[in-house]
């Protein structure tokens, strides 16, 4: 369902008390836990909502008990939010009332012993081998037959950028803030900044290198003409280019090679994973590649390789 606020219009707005504390949750967010932009807009909308529903409520919001809280984790499931948002606001105020509690503004806690619903586990979409194929042939010098076809340095700049995706599993975020430095050419390695700017280097095979060359080379000079960037991927106006216009490129892509348009570009995350596991990697590896805090977040791809678990039964199964 699309996210819409809980109170009615005629709701009155959170006090001007706690809106401020709201700005300074986020600022602190920002500064000490270098929170995406994503992240700080997710919990300033989240948290608003709940300061509305207070109001509506006749209740403090930051005076409220855990049953208050409850009772509007209650009212979101009734309006049949998602058991992602619940647990999503569930999480923004949580981290709310913690900072709340430790800045000493509250002398305690009510959101700590809450819980949320249990989410439905999914299995990651992975994108098909021939399908993967249909998609890097879009802006490829070679389309899906094997012809040869002019490249516009924009269309380079997007083979790049779709080989580069595939090649390390690299987030949309990763994507978007890669700077030229950080891409080794001599040694086939990129360094990328992931959740929290956490660190790490993800080597790429020959096939993206020798696109992102190209593009570095050739269409990237004349994207920018005679600007200025320490991006690698650079928009039309020179400027580094946005996670919203990587994702509205990879769609554009979808829809030139006649795939499903809910695929998005974290798939081709998921997908690059896989087929790491199913080539025979271990966990470990593809878990400091993808740049995973917990292997356990790793694990779920293990699901996902047939090819992998089919490997494994047959060396250990007596019958195998």
């Amino acid at each position: 369902m699309t996210e819409t606020s809980l109170a009615p219009d005629d709701t009155p707005e959170c006090d001007p008390h706690t809106e401020a504390l709201i700005e300074g949750f986020c600022d602190a967010l920002r500064v000490e836990h270098n929170a995406s932009v994503h992240t700080l807009r997710a919990y300033r909308i989240d948290l608003l909502d709940y300061a509305r529903w207070a109001a509506r409520e006749h209740i403090d919001p930051l005076a409220a008990t855990h049953k208050h809280l409850r009772r509007y984790l209650g009212e979101l499931d009734r309006a049949q939010y998602s058991r992602t948002t619940i647990n999503r606001r569930l999480s923004a105020l949580r981290s709310f009332f913690r900072w709340l509690n430790v800045t000493n503004v509250i002398d305690s806690d009510p959101a700590s012993v809450l819980s949320g619903p249990r989410k439905q586990k999914s299995l990651p979409h992975v994108i098909r081998a021939a399908d993967m194929v249909r998609l890097l042939s879009v802006y490829g010098k070679r389309d899906v037959s094997g012809n040869l076809r002019e490249q516009t340095p924009v269309d380079l700049r997007n083979q790049a950028l779709l080989e580069f995706l595939y090649a390390c599993g690299a987030r949309v975020s990763e994507a978007a803030g890669l700077l030229t430095a950080n891409v080794d050419f001599e040694r086939g390695q990129v360094k990328v900044f992931g959740k929290g700017s956490k660190e790490r280097i993800v080597p790429l095979h020959d096939m993206a290198l020798s696109s992102m060359r190209t593009y570095l080379l050739i269409g990237r000079p004349h994207i920018l003409k005679d600007r200025q960037s320490d991006f690698f991927f650079v928009s039309t106006r020179g400027n580094g280019m946005t996670t919203d216009g990587i994702r509205k490129l990879f769609k554009e892509a979808l829809r030139a090679a006649g795939l499903d348009e809910t695929l998005s570009p974290h798939d081709m995350r998921h997908t690059f994973a896989t087929d790491l596991l199913d080539g025979g990697a271990d966990l470990r590896s593809v878990q400091e590649m993808l740049g995973h805090s917990s292997l356990s977040t790793t694990q779920i791809y293990t699901h996902l390789s047939p090819g992998r678990l089919k490997q494994v039964h047959h060396r250990a199964h007596p019958r195998g």
